[in-house]
């Protein structure tokens, strides 16, 4: 099936904020005396708070405890993120290239829809999408409901989308989406990555009408 749209994730993908995004969990669960480590952190990239906090703990938090942490991570997040988050090199080339093409685009992201409006606003990033859809109080990756969501409100087949993603648990959404992926290996290792249709180092050089056949 022709190739009609581009479902982007945010953290990792469009933007560098794995850094930002630990430093505000480490100063969370500091508050609230959770032990937290980088090992920790890269077992939770890709999920939606609930997902994470669910890894941190060890089990499924309490309700009010959950609203209470992540809007205090999620507050930290945003005001470290103020005026600093920088894009994934060589991203913005690819995204005009999709646009340049006629291809619909959207980000399915994990993070609150807070996160998204700030982060996609401060890139200067938002006029090239089509729908930002928040995974945020949907079923977390590796479920496809975020993808499925986007694909939906684009008006396109899951089998006409190509996911870009960055974490394995996005890698798998797609895929259980039914829906193409690649993967950039930004957060993870090339080789933890396998699962995608192409793994890629990084945004080199934007991709031109041969790279996807089929696309418009």
């Amino acid at each position: 099936m022709p190739l009609a749209a581009v479902l982007w994730d945010l953290d990792g993908v469009l933007a560098d904020t794995g850094e930002l995004h630990y430093r505000a969990w480490q100063e969370a669960c500091d508050e609230e005396k959770i032990p937290f480590d980088r090992d920790l952190f890269a077992r939770t990239f890709g999920r939606n708070n609930a997902g994470a906090l669910e890894v941190v703990l060890g089990h499924v938090p309490e309700e009010g405890f959950l609203r209470r942490f992540v809007e205090r991570k999620e507050g930290l997040f945003r005001a470290r993120a103020a005026g600093t988050v920088r894009p994934i090199p060589g991203v913005e080339g690819w995204l005009r290239a999709f646009r340049d093409r006629g291809l619909k685009q959207a980000v399915a992201s994990s993070g609150p829809p807070e996160n998204l409006e700030a982060v996609l606003g401060s890139l200067g990033f938002l006029p090239y999408f089509d729908a930002v859809v928040s995974g945020a109080e949907l079923p977390g990756k590796p479920q496809p409901h975020v993808f499925l969501r986007a694909a939906e409100l684009l008006g396109v087949p899951p089998a006409s989308c190509l996911v870009v993603e960055d974490a394995v648990v996005g890698v798998r959404a797609a895929r259980a989406a039914g829906m193409k992926v690649v993967a950039v290996a930004t957060t993870h290792p090339a080789e933890a990555l396998g699962e995608a249709g192409r793994v890629l180092p990084g945004f080199g050089e934007a991709p031109g009408p041969e790279w996807f056949p089929g696309a418009p």
